[in-house]
């Protein structure tokens, strides 16, 4: 039976919570800060203080995010096998606070050969700190709370709010910064944001009960090479990869080769694992996974769109006038956080009421609403644009309308996925599963790239370029339409392989 928070004894909590909850929120909340400001800025930096072309920067963009998704892979595991998560978190937030730092180097702008070394080393920095902090973090959050705790749930829905309030506060203080006073203060802004997360989290680790600590310290403690201990080893070869890193942020091919070369390797194993070593239940699960998995990709490749190819068109295509100011095209970037504050509690209540009628989408059919939102969101930014005509600025309001109609895909996959890979996986393979479900988003946050960079090259070839932009976006926009509609009609065949009535046997 579910335990209850205690009644008696409120003694270290707050809200019914443990206090060590509300540092974990506000560590995340800055980092998210720091994350979505920087990211906010980065294309408009690249095409504005580098000089760098549309398609050039819609390279780095991909690389960058897609990386981003890669290493809290590798963080997770040292995380789990050494560190324990609470150095893990403190170590990576260092390294992106270093990052931030870095990318207030500026230079000369144009190529400068030593500002745009000191920038891929920057992205290097936060790319490693996030694939230490992101997934352990959140790992934290669960430690707090018996696994049977009705609190549990509450908890991560706490947690997300402070993802999203600095997701929300980010770009617009690092936004406003960067574009109206100076790249260095966006970027600094970002620093200061990844700092105070440092400083709550240190000051905080008293609330934390002891969790998150490494499972066995001696081994961290052991001298491996002369004075050297197996914790400063790792922490040394974290430094040490950020020169490799900052080779595959600048080297876009290499990151797409290996994004092919961790799918040849996992996607036949988790094949021959599904017909060699499973029970036929087990296996059709794997293969409802499978499909899950396939269709990841291709929603993320079109949402993050927002931070690459919709930022420059917004920045030079629409009416950003909001009550007499000229809104920074950055500060847009808010809108998609704002939108799950106020959609996520709607989206909850929406399954619960659905599932007590029996007509709640089942999680294949959510996937496919997610890709006709997704789809819609760029044919009613197309719509509006011709609606107003070419020769005028985009009305700030269809802005607005796709990035509502984007958060509602995104809440019919993103949370759903994650759920959907916990009940599809046998309990050896969660921590796989959950890691290939992290390398799919990478993957789309690729191809997001591939499609960025490609408008880009449209749009410098046309003597039109927002109409270029918007001919690429009709096409993803019904792609989207049309693989999400065919998404829902095998939605039933899908939902019969996750054998949902036996899960309580499993």
């Amino acid at each position: 039976m579910a335990t209850t928070a205690p009644q008696g004894n409120t003694h270290g909590t707050l809200l019914g919570h443990p206090k060590g909850l509300f540092i974990l929120f506000f560590a995340e909340m800055w980092e998210r800060f720091s994350y979505y400001g920087m990211r906010a800025l980065l294309v408009l930096y690249l095409t504005k203080h580098f000089l760098m072309s549309d398609e050039q920067s819609g390279y780095v963009y991909g690389a960058y995010t897609s990386l981003v998704y890669i290493t809290p892979v590798v963080g997770g595991w040292l995380a789990d096998h050494y560190l324990g998560q609470r150095k893990a978190v403190l170590f990576g937030g260092i390294l992106i606070a270093i990052g931030h730092l870095l990318l207030g180097v500026e230079g000369g702008g144009g190529q400068d050969a030593v500002a745009l070394n000191a920038f891929w080393t920057a992205l290097a920095f936060i790319i490693v700190g996030t694939g230490f902090l992101k997934a352990n973090i959140s790992a934290i959050v669960g430690q707090l709370y018996p696994r049977d705790d009705v609190r549990r749930d509450p908890a991560y829905t706490i947690f997300y709010m402070g993802i999203n309030l600095g997701g929300i506060l980010g770009p617009i203080a690092c936004g406003i910064l960067g574009e109206t006073v100076g790249w260095s203060w966006g970027f600094g802004a970002a620093a200061a944001g990844m700092l105070l997360g440092i400083v709550v989290f240190v000051l905080g680790k008293p609330l934390l009960l002891g969790k998150g600590e490494p499972a066995q310290p001696e081994v961290l403690t052991e001298r491996v090479v002369g004075p050297l201990t197996r914790e400063w080893i790792i922490y040394g070869g974290a430094v040490l990869s950020v020169l490799g890193v900052a080779w595959l942020v600048g080297n876009h091919d290499a990151v797409g080769w290996l994004l092919i070369a961790c799918g040849v390797l996992t996607v036949p194993y988790l094949l021959w694992e599904a017909f060699a070593r499973m029970e036929r239940i087990d296996r059709d699960r794997m293969l409802a996974a499978l499909f899950l998995l396939a269709l990841n990709p291709l929603f993320w490749g079109l949402f993050e769109q927002a931070g690459s190819s919709l930022n420059l068109f917004t920045d030079r295509h629409v009416d950003r006038h909001i009550l007499g100011w000229e809104v920074p095209a950055s500060v847009f970037q808010s809108v998609n956080s704002m939108f799950v504050v106020l959609l996520a509690p709607m989206f909850a209540g929406l399954w619960v009421w659905l599932g007590k009628r029996g007509r709640e989408p089942s999680t294949p059919a959510k996937f496919g609403l997610a890709l006709i939102q997704v789809g819609l969101g760029f044919l009613a930014l197309v719509w509006g644009a011709h609606w107003a005509g070419l020769d005028n600025p985009t009305p700030v309001f269809f802005i607005f309308v796709i990035y509502a109609l984007h958060t509602m895909g995104e809440l019919c996959l993103s949370p759903v996925g994650l759920s959907a890979m916990s009940k599809l996986s046998l309990p050896r393979m969660l921590g796989l599963m959950m890691g290939v479900w992290f390398l799919a988003t990478a993957a789309g946050d690729f191809i997001a790239g591939l499609i960025a960079a490609n408008i880009g090259a449209k749009s410098a070839a046309s003597a039109d370029p927002a109409l270029a932009t918007l001919e690429v976006y009709s096409s993803v926009g019904w792609f989207g339409i049309v693989v999400g509609g065919l998404v829902v009609l095998v939605a039933p065949f899908v939902k019969r392989l996750m054998h949902l009535d036996k899960l309580k046997e499993a």
